[in-house]
């Protein structure tokens, strides 16, 4: 088979983790490919994203590697047999490749929570908001375009709307919950609809205050997406390049020791919602 031209960060992230599998066992890509009666270049590719990989190869490669963490193991298994086709690829060739990834982590993650401080999360915009947003970032885009990046951010909301929501919790700054990205009505809509999705159950929402002592998180966005075990679990984080995925672990252990600190920072959800009520009165 052919290797692909693109991988997605799903597959990229397989074949990073069966990299790391490899390493730590102190053998090298030619050696993986000597007992595989494979090529060197061929498990590259497998390693890249580039290939697939079967059920049976990705079992081979963890025993060749010594890995006897069965739950890790039956969950690369799973992300290298999987082949949903979800509905963001209605979309492949039409956005940014980023775009798809993210809808497609989202999907397969077990919970999310994510950090902001300057604007309000992608899954409780309104589609007034997310067009200023879009719009405003990047100025001389179509207009067909930016609605299409509009209804995309619309559709992510499935993962906690739909028949079998994802757990998802947001930690808030007053900044993003203030900011007028477009007018006073847009805003007041804004704040009434994430009043809503609280009060639906579809997410969890923490405020902090600007009051709040302490707290020197202002560049602290990011969301972070459970996986079927810790290992897999995935950051999210904006660069001045776009959205980066992280998976080493030791980024990862620093993204959760941040989400304690941010979260010590905020209010509980009851005094949350109080708080976002009241802003939304302001409005009125």
């Amino acid at each position: 088979m052919a290797p692909r031209t693109h991988a997605t960060a799903r597959q990229v992230r397989l074949g990073a983790e069966l990299r790391r599998l490899r390493e730590a066992a102190g053998l090298k890509a030619r050696e993986v490919a000597e007992l595989l009666n494979s090529t060197s270049a061929q498990i590259s590719q497998v390693e890249l994203g580039l290939s697939g990989a079967s059920e049976e190869r990705v079992r081979r490669l963890a025993a060749h590697y010594g890995c006897v963490d069965a739950e890790l193991i039956d969950a690369l298994v799973a992300m290298a047999t999987d082949r949903t086709r979800g509905w963001w690829e209605e979309y492949r060739g039409a956005l940014m490749p980023v775009f798809l990834d993210t809808a497609e982590a989202e999907h397969h993650a077990t919970y999310l929570r994510e950090i902001v401080i300057t604007r309000v999360p992608g899954l409780l915009q309104t589609p007034d908001y997310a067009r200023a947003v879009f719009a405003y970032m990047n100025p001389g885009l179509p207009s067909d375009e930016v609605d299409l990046m509009v209804e995309h951010r619309m559709r992510r909301r499935v993962v906690i709307e739909g028949d079998n929501p994802t757990p998802y919790e947001a930690i808030i700054h007053e900044v993003a919950l203030r900011l007028r990205v477009s007018d006073r009505q847009s805003s007041r809509a804004q704040l009434g609809q994430i009043l809503d999705l609280v009060e639906q159950g579809h997410a969890a929402v923490r405020v902090i205050p600007t009051d709040q002592d302490g707290f020197a998180g202002s560049g602290a966005s990011m969301m972070y997406l459970g996986g079927p075990v810790p290992r897999l679990d995935t950051g999210l984080r904006d660069s001045p390049t776009g959205v980066a995925f992280i998976d080493a672990e030791p980024q990862l252990n620093q993204l959760r020791a941040l989400l304690r600190r941010v979260e010590s920072a905020s209010l509980d959800p009851a005094a949350s919602r109080d708080f976002i009520h009241r802003l939304a009165k302001e409005l009125s």
